[in-house]
């Protein structure tokens, strides 16, 4: 099992999986279980002793999820989403706000206020590159100290962060050989967690396969930034 694997090499961390990928680039891509199953799977993970997150992309999801979950992701295309952000923050439930490719730094801090209105101050913020033109992002490193400001935990996802957006025509593409120039220059930054999403056989993968890191390259970057992390300010 992947989560047990990420375990033997991360120790202590936070499993992330979606029940449900709204926003693939086809409507013939793969999207997932759906909320009941993915809840029931997600829910033993959690019984298993996984601190688990996942992601919401409707108001009426979030009571359900936040049975399973430690945190409630708030996607990026649907980071402004008022309806949304203040029902995850009604469950009391950690939430996690990926910063949308279209919002600046300085303007996410208006999506953490949504949440903190519900008298929910469990926020985190999570940079994942903005858009570049067309299929293309990058990362504004500046942006991390930005966010770190507000007083909410800031989160580096290094894996969408090197994501293609719909690079492939009727999928995104990826270039995952700077998955750790990334990761260490966001930790170098001063970032609170990193986010990387594995897979055993990333080409075999149902969805994100092409921005996600081989597990068995995980354990060299963990320790790498670990390392980093301690020299950190």
């Amino acid at each position: 099992m992947l989560a047990a694997a990420i375990r033997k090499i991360a120790g202590s961390f936070i499993f992330k999986a979606s029940f449900d990928k709204a926003n693939r680039s086809s409507i013939a891509s793969y999207r997932g279980p759906g909320l009941k199953e993915g809840v029931r799977i997600l829910g033993g993970l959690r019984r298993g002793g996984y601190a688990i997150l996942t992601d919401i992309h409707e108001p009426s999801q979030a009571d359900l999820a936040a049975e399973a979950a430690d945190i409630l992701q708030i996607p990026a295309f649907l980071c402004r989403q008022t309806d949304l952000l203040i029902a995850a923050g009604r469950t009391g439930r950690a939430v996690n706000i990926k910063k949308g490719q279209f919002v600046s730094p300085h303007e996410i801090r208006n999506a953490a206020d949504k949440v903190a209105s519900t008298g929910n101050n469990n926020i985190l913020l999570t940079e994942r590159g903005s858009s570049f033109g067309y299929n293309n992002l990058v990362v504004d490193m500046r942006g991390l100290a930005i966010m770190r400001e507000f007083g909410w935990p800031v989160i580096f996802d290094a894996t969408h962060s090197v994501q293609i957006p719909g690079g492939l025509g009727h999928a995104s593409g990826g270039k995952p050989e700077f998955i750790p120039t990334l990761a260490r220059a966001a930790t170098a930054a001063g970032i609170d967690g990193v986010f990387i999403e594995v897979h055993e056989a990333p080409e075999q993968a149902l969805s994100d396969g092409a921005n996600a890191l081989r597990l068995d390259l995980l354990g060299p970057l963990w320790e790498n930034l670990q390392a980093i992390h301690g020299l950190a300010p």
